[in-house]
């Protein structure tokens, strides 16, 4: 069996930096152990914007710049660096990774299983773009390895996956 993990948005501005919360910090060991443990292959997302974010649409509405490229910000957190040494990393720059997407096709999965930051925005739209993409293969969200920048909002993502056939794990 093929079960693919994607760490979503595991990077310092969302932990302790610009955005960083309580909640991402508390997931931070559940997250690291889970891929030291996950029995196939990993792979990771970075948010990734550019020096003229606060230009762009997303900048406009999320006026707090974050996961600017080469910062330290931008890093993924430091226990899970080297697990993405050798994984496929990828840098989106918006909510969703169609490039993350096509990937998952490419790997023919038996299940893909997502966590990670933030729950109500990249990790709800990666899954939902995986599960359009793949709509047969079972997509999971592990809830205890997510944070949202509230309890609430992360549970209302969860609710939200959970309609679309995202399954909670």
């Amino acid at each position: 069996m093929k079960n693919l993990l994607i760490v979503v948005d595991m990077q310092n501005d969302f932990i302790t930096g610009a955005l960083g919360t309580r909640e991402a910090q508390a997931i931070l060991p559940d997250v690291v152990e889970l891929v030291r443990g996950w029995e196939g292959p990993v792979a990771f997302t970075r948010d990734t914007h550019t020096p003229d974010y606060m230009n762009t649409q997303e900048g406009k509405h999320l006026p707090v710049p974050h996961c600017i490229r080469d910062t330290d910000g931008w890093q993924l957190a430091e226990p899970l660096r080297p697990f993405a040494e050798h994984a496929p990393v990828f840098d989106k720059p918006s909510f969703g990774s169609p490039a993350l997407a096509a990937w998952c096709r490419e790997q023919a999965p038996d299940t893909i299983t997502l966590c990670g930051v933030c729950t109500g925005i990249c990790v709800l739209s990666n899954a939902l773009l995986i599960k359009a993409t793949l709509p047969e293969t079972p997509v999971k969200v592990i809830a205890r390895c997510c944070a949202c920048v509230s309890p609430q909002s992360h549970q209302t993502a969860l609710d939200a996956m959970q309609l679309c056939q995202v399954d909670l794990v």
